[in-house]
């Protein structure tokens, strides 16, 4: 049986900023912005590819805005996701590279995968990972296939 992570909620507090940034900064897409009464609103939103989508909203939650960390996206070339990041305005750390003494800026001739990393944060200030995974492992798909 697969038991798939299909929603994170991010706790923010201004809906529309949030969505916002999301939509226009990470290109992530608007699924629905949904408003059952004045003090119930969600806004689910689904990265490029991804099977598990975020929810914003007001009255779904009682997270400290902010407070979520460790989110991570992954992508198959980050510099060229860093770069785009960058164009639409998001403050995003360089790319770095995990090694043997620890995080450090990456060099053109790294080999990023699995451990090419960028930092940025939402309006909020959740916060967020960009990592590097060119290839995925027979553990993975073997792993789905149970």
């Amino acid at each position: 049986m697969d038991w798939t992570l299909e929603v994170v909620v991010v706790p923010v507090t201004d809906v529309d900023r949030a969505k916002a940034f999301y939509a226009d900064q990470l290109g992530f897409t608007v699924d629905h912005d949904t408003r059952p009464s004045d003090e119930l609103r969600i806004v689910q939103l689904t990265p490029p590819g991804s099977g598990c989508s975020i929810v914003v909203g007001k009255g779904i939650g009682d997270m400290t805005p902010g407070s979520l960390k460790g989110l991570q996206l992954v992508v198959a070339d980050i510099r060229a996701a860093h770069a785009q990041l960058v164009e639409r305005g998001v403050e995003i750390s360089e790319v770095q590279v995990y090694g043997e003494s620890g995080l450090r800026p990456s060099r053109d001739d790294d080999v990023l995968n699995n451990v090419g990393f960028a930092y940025f944060s939402d309006p909020d200030g959740n916060g967020w990972a960009l990592q590097q995974i060119d290839a995925r492992g027979e553990t993975r798909s073997a792993a789905s296939s149970h």
